[in-house]
């Protein structure tokens, strides 16, 4: 079981030496990454199925954040839980996204993107709420066509994106194309990942049959697709009180990785719970 985890500004707060310290605590306890959530605009009401976000909640960026975090650390992963890919365009997602990953050396490799949940949000960023699993469809496409593609250029035609001859330069370190998981709760989000993903984030409220049975619809489809299936990474939420029991159990439903949040509520409080998790596990 691999182990990242979360930095939330809403509880966390704003302040950069609060956010660098938590970053080099993470990486020095020898978590794998560090994940931020992401929302470009809230408004009073926003419900996202689990309840309503105060519009003053603060999100950071999560690109600028993770390449403040970059700076500050490295070893450190650096990912997104979730990045809303259909409220940016892509072309220019794939130059700040290789920026990221080659002025950290190779550590942009834990992008998880999903399609929102809040239609006041899509329609703020120009966006149709009803279009944006397919929005989101053709900006995996594009990003993985503009980081592999040449000097000669490449193009594109589809619904929402439309391009000839286009060349993306600096590439990704080392590597042709980033990972690019899948976050979500419904079966939508586990066919994406089986049909584009490189790993499914699972998130919601959802019993345990329900989700090995998305993760299950996300290997049957990446099977039928010509994918191999064992290839795909199962990444699930976790909390800091979490025992190896527990961990386990979640091991044999096929988890992979666990995003632990740690929700005390100050600095050197956190620092303890992370320090005492690392020590439990073995990091």
């Amino acid at each position: 079981m691999k182990f990242a985890i979360s930095y939330s500004a809403a509880l966390n707060g704003t302040d950069p030496d609060r956010l660098a310290a938590f970053a080099a605590h993470a990486e020095n306890c020898g978590f794998e990454a560090l994940y931020v959530q992401d929302h470009i605009a809230l408004y009073p009401g926003a419900d996202y199925g689990g309840g309503q976000l105060p519009p003053t909640m603060p999100f950071l960026d999560p690109l600028d954040c993770l390449s403040f975090v970059a700076a500050e650390t490295d070893r450190i992963l650096l990912g997104t839980g979730v990045l809303l890919l259909p409220y940016r365009h892509p072309v220019i997602l794939a130059k700040r996204l290789a920026t990221v990953d080659l002025l950290s050396k190779g550590r942009m490799r834990l992008l998880t993107i999903g399609v929102g949940a809040l239609p006041g949000e899509a329609q703020a960023a120009g966006v149709d709420f009803r279009t944006r699993g397919r929005r989101a469809d053709e900006a995996i496409d594009v990003l993985r066509l503009l980081w592999s593609g040449g000097a000669e250029g490449v193009g594109y035609h589809g619904e929402f994106f439309d391009f000839d001859n286009l060349c993306s330069f600096p590439k990704p370190l080392g590597v042709t194309e980033l990972p690019i998981h899948v976050g979500g709760s419904s079966r939508a989000a586990a066919r994406r990942t089986g049909l584009r993903g490189d790993g499914y984030f699972a998130g919601g409220l959802l019993t345990e049959q329900e989700r090995d049975l998305q993760m299950e619809l996300a290997r049957k489809t990446a099977a039928d697709a010509g994918r191999d299936p064992a290839a795909l990474e199962y990444t699930r939420w976790g909390s800091s009180d979490l025992t190896t029991e527990r961990v386990d159990e979640l091991a044999g439903h096929g988890v992979t990785r666990l995003v632990v949040n740690f929700m005390a509520p100050d600095a050197e409080q956190q620092h303890d719970q992370m320090s005492e998790f690392a020590e439990r596990f073995g990091l």
